[in-house]
């Protein structure tokens, strides 16, 4: 099994032995997001709307990295501090994303790293047109050039 780790800079470098992303064979698991800015490595001020704005922008980086967008995700687990958010969560994703929407979890849970009220992490799949993985192994091209043959 072919591994590859995704990483962004347009999201928070990992606190932990982990990777952003992996990318194995056009799927792509992303480690969960929380509401750090990228730059400043802080939880972001300003509620539960703007933690939420901050994961999903977070995990646009990581999704761009990787050649893909919202758009590819096909499963969200969202954390919730607590479910009281739920309904701001829910108008702030259905704001973010096109139908058909991803499959979606969502659970409170006790606490989260940093302070942060909000943790999304996602599985996506790509095209294999647009991911990293057919970038680095140039297979498309080979692909291409066998068929014009």
């Amino acid at each position: 099994m072919k591994k590859t780790a995704v990483h962004s800079d347009q999201a928070p470098a990992a606190i932990g032995p982990y990777s952003q992303a992996i990318l194995n064979d056009g799927t792509l698991w992303m480690s969960g997001q929380i509401a750090l800015d990228p730059k400043s490595m802080q939880i972001v001020d300003g509620g539960i709307d703007a933690q939420a704005k901050c994961v999903l922008d977070n995990m646009r980086g990581v999704l761009a990295a990787a050649g893909g967008s919202l758009d590819d995700i096909v499963k969200l687990t969202i954390l919730l501090v607590d479910l009281g958010d739920f309904a701001k969560v829910n108008e702030i994703m259905a704001g973010a994303f096109n139908e058909p929407y991803p499959a979606r979890s969502t659970y409170q849970v006790a606490a989260l790293p940093r302070g942060s009220r909000i943790e999304v992490e996602a599985v996506a799949v790509l095209s294999a047109t647009e991911s990293v993985a057919s970038k680095q192994t140039g297979w498309l091209e080979t692909f291409d050039a066998n068929k014009a043959a």
